[in-house]
């Protein structure tokens, strides 16, 4: 997991060349103005989801991971909550190969806050419960780049 800013997408030149391109394709579109739904930017090895959700409470929320994709989780506009926790460390449910989720139970490990511009990368081992409220329930749009596992 790697979390961090896009404004500082500098500090992060380790990281797949893939992800370094959805930071460029952010910044060059205005990702703000794409209407919610799947835009291919590399076939599938590369495409982005936008999506638009209220957020809400934990209890109303699941645990995800992926085994054929990373994602890079950018907030567009509003805030949420995601948790986070290994995948060791959940009780891990019948992987859905046709849509790359894995279902988790269990507690978080740790709590991120994404606000405008923030971004949260999570690997195969990075189980994620998103659309968390932070204070109140509100509308949020957010990017999640989809980058194949090669």
């Amino acid at each position: 997991m790697i979390f961090g800013n896009i404004k500082d997408k500098e500090r992060y030149n380790f990281i797949d060349e893939r992800i370094l391109e959805c930071f460029k394709y952010a910044i060059e579109n205005n990702l703000n103005k794409f209407s919610t739904g799947t835009h291919e930017i590399n076939g599938d090895d590369v495409f982005v989801n936008v999506v638009s959700y209220k957020t809400t409470n934990k209890a109303d929320r699941f645990w995800e991971a992926h085994r054929k994709y990373i994602d890079v989780h950018l907030m567009l506009d509003g805030t949420e909550k995601i948790a986070l926790n290994h995948i060791d460390n959940l009780e891990q449910k019948e992987y859905e190969e046709e849509g790359d989720f894995l279902p988790l139970n269990g507690e978080e490990s740790a709590v991120v806050t994404l606000e405008k511009g923030d971004f949260l990368i999570c690997y195969p081992e990075d189980a994620h419960m998103t659309a968390i409220k932070v204070d109140e329930s509100k509308d949020i749009k957010k990017a999640i780049f989809k980058v194949k596992i090669i």
